[in-house]
């Protein structure tokens, strides 16, 4: 059975039109499981190498987009030492769909209604592909990290919590 081609979100169009080359890989989606570890798991990718996009807001009122391996967390002080601000914490999930045009799961820098400023964890660059929300759920883009900070105009820097400090 073959599937009908995924709709090109506003993701994919703005990788057109920087003539980026990626892929979109359709997922079933589970509302109840909209984790980065079970995208991986159905597109077929190690978890590390799909990254989600958080968005986080600073003490100062400005919005910004973290985005990290889908089997990490975000240290929110390194988020904010890497922005430049005192203090960031997670927005709320009712601010995600107005700010960013997204929904939860669905979340991508790429395309987004405002273009907040972006950082990328720096284990972005081990990879020859990485995968990205490719702005709605049950769709991801592939593309390499170089083309991805390009498009999303993100930042490099050390974002997630260490292995080591997560419950496990």
């Amino acid at each position: 059975m073959k599937h009908a081609a995924p709709q090109k979100t506003n993701a994919a169009r703005l990788l057109d039109q920087l003539g980026i080359s990626y892929e979109l890989r359709a997922y079933e989606v589970d509302p109840e499981d909209l984790t980065a570890l079970s995208v991986a798991k159905k597109i077929g990718l190690p978890p590390e190498q799909v990254f989600k996009t958080l968005l986080s807001c600073t003490n100062a009122g400005e919005h910004l987009f973290a985005v990290i391996p889908g089997d990490a967390e975000l240290d929110l002080k390194k988020l904010a030492h890497a922005a430049g601000a005192k203090k960031v914490e997670l927005a709320s999930l009712k601010d995600v769909e107005p700010l960013t045009g997204y929904i939860r799961g669905g979340v991508t820098v790429m395309g987004a209604k405002k273009p907040f400023p972006a950082f990328a964890d720096e284990t972005i660059e081990l990879f020859d592909v990485i995968s990205v929300s490719a702005g709605q759920r049950g769709l991801q883009v592939l593309l390499s990290p170089a083309d991805y900070l390009r498009a999303a105009e993100a930042a490099i820097a050390d974002l997630t919590k260490a292995k080591t400090e997560e419950a496990r």
